[in-house]
C-alpha cells in the first residue's frame, strides 16, 4: 500500500465545485477539480496524525496528507479499517508541528486476507457497526438539541406547565444557599490518592454531562474525609466548579459510598427549602448563568470563581416549589434518556473496537458467502 504525498491547495485558489478537499482532520473544502480517482483512502502527514479518510468519490488530498496510490490486492474500504486498526500515529516524528514519514509507514509489514471475498465481508461488517454509530450519534444531538431548547422554555418560564401560574420572582442564590469547598486544599496533595478505598474525593474532573463519574474518583483515608464535615456529599447536592474549567455543574443524584470534594468545587445546598436544588442545578446549566458568568468575564478569562461573586447571582425562579419540582422532573427524565443514549453510544464503539481487533488479526474469521471461493 504505498503512500503518497497530497497536493498543495492554497485557500484562495479553492474553487467551490464537487470534489471534497481532504485535509489530514478531514474534508474541509470542496473543489471543481480532483486529481486522484476514488475511492479513496486518505491518512493525516502533518498536524492531525492518525486519522485514517474514506472516499468514495475523486477527491484531492491535500498536502497535508498521505494518500494510497495502489491497493495490491486490497479493497479500500478493507484498506481504511486496516490502518485504523494498526495505527500509523506511531511513525509520527519531529518535534513542534507532529509529522508522518511515508518511508517509515512504508516499512510496516502487514497480514491481510488473500481473498478479496473475505476483505469485503469484514468491511461489510465494520460498516453496519459505523452505521449504527452514526445513526446513535444523531440521535443523540437531536435529543441534546431538544433538551437544549425545552431548558430554554421551562427556564425562562415562556413555557409554563400545566397548572401554574404567575410571576417569577427573583432568587439571590447566595443568601438562600450554603456554599462550601476545600480552603485552601486544606494541604491536600495529589501523592494522598489512593486507586481503592471507601472514601471518595471528587473533583469537577470527574463530572460528565452534569453527574459524577463515580468508577473514575480517587479515594482518600478516612481522616480526610473527616476533617471537613461540610464538604462530605449528600445525595440532593449542587456541585459547581471554580476552578480551571469555570461553570461546570453536577447533581448528586445518590451516593455510592462516603465522598468529599476535591480543590476547585463548590457545594450548594438551599438553605431552610427556599428552592428545588435540581431546579437550580438545571438553572445553573442555562443560558441565564452563562451569561452571569459573561459578565463576570467582561471579555476575559476567568481564572476563579469566588463565593463573593455568586453573590451578585439572581435567578428568575418560580414562586411555588412545587413548579420548580415539575420543571426539574421533566428536564430529569430527559437528561435520563440522553445518559441511556449515551450509553448505548458508548458500547457501539467498545464493540466496535473489539470487533476490529478480532477480524483484523485473524483471530475470528467470517464464514464464507455462498458462491464464493
Amino acid at each position: 500500500m504505498p503512500l503518497q504525498r497530497g497536493f498543495d491547495l492554497p485557500t484562495r485558489s479553492v474553487v467551490p465545485g464537487p470534489f471534497p478537499v481532504v485535509y489530514s482532520n478531514g474534508v474541509g473544502r470542496h473543489h471543481d477539480t480532483a486529481l486522484v480517482k476514488g475511492p479513496g483512502v486518505v491518512t493525516g502527514r502533518s498536524g492531525t496524525i492518525g486519522r485514517i479518510h474514506y472516499v468514495d468519490g475523486d477527491y484531492w488530498p491535500h498536502n497535508t496528507t498521505l494518500w494510497v496510490t495502489d491497493f495490491e490486492h486490497c479493497l479500500p474500504k478493507f484498506t481504511y479499517y486496516y490502518l485504523q486498526h494498526v495505527g500509523l500515529e506511531r511513525f509520527a516524528g519531529g518535534s513542534g508541528v507532529p509529522t508522518l514519514n511515508r518511508n517509515d509507514a512504508h516499512s510496516l509489514e502487514i497480514t491481510i486476507p488473500g481473498s478479496l471475498d473475505e476483505q469485503a465481508r469484514i468491511a461489510s461488517v465494520l460498516t453496519d457497526a459505523d452505521d449504527l454509530i452514526v445513526t446513535l450519534e444523531q440521535m443523540l444531538s437531536k435529543l441534546r438539541g431538544i433538551r437544549r431548547g425545552t431548558m430554554q422554555r421551562l427556564l425562562t418560564g415562556r413555557t409554563r406547565l400545566p397548572g401554574f401560574t404567575g410571576d417569577w420572582v427573583p432568587l439571590r442564590v447566595a443568601s438562600c444557599s450554603v456554599l462550601k469547598a476545600r480552603i485552601g486544599w486544606q494541604g491536600l496533595t495529589t501523592a494522598e490518592y489512593r486507586a481503592s478505598g471507601t472514601y471518595r474525593l471528587v473533583g469537577g474532573g470527574e463530572f460528565v454531562d452534569g453527574s459524577v463519574d463515580w468508577g473514575a474518583t480517587p479515594f482518600v483515608d478516612k481522616w480526610r474525609y473527616d476533617q471537613d464535615p461540610g464538604i462530605q456529599l449528600r445525595p440532593g447536592d449542587i456541585l459547581l466548579t471554580k476552578d480551571g474549567s469555570i461553570g461546570k455543574t453536577a447533581f448528586v443524584e445518590g451516593l455510592p459510598g462516603p465522598a468529599t470534594l476535591n480543590s476547585g468545587v463548590f457545594v450548594i445546598r438551599p438553605v431552610r427549602n427556599s428552592y428545588d436544588s435540581q431546579f437550580l442545578y438545571f438553572m445553573l446549566r442555562s443560558r441565564a448563568f452563562k451569561d452571569f458568568l459573561g459578565r463576570l468575564s467582561a471579555g476575559s478569562t476567568i481564572a476563579h470563581l469566588y463565593q463573593r461573586d455568586l453573590v451578585g447571582l439572581v435567578l428568575d425562579v418560580p414562586p411555588a416549589i412545587e413548579e420548580q419540582r415539575a420543571i426539574a422532573e421533566v428536564l430529569r427524565d430527559m437528561e435520563a434518556e440522553t445518559a441511556v443514549l449515551r450509553r448505548r453510544l458508548a458500547k457501539a464503539r467498545l464493540i466496535k473496537t473489539g470487533m476490529m481487533q478480532e477480524l483484523l488479526t485473524g483471530r475470528t474469521r467470517l464464514p464464507a458467502t455462498e458462491g464464493a471461493p
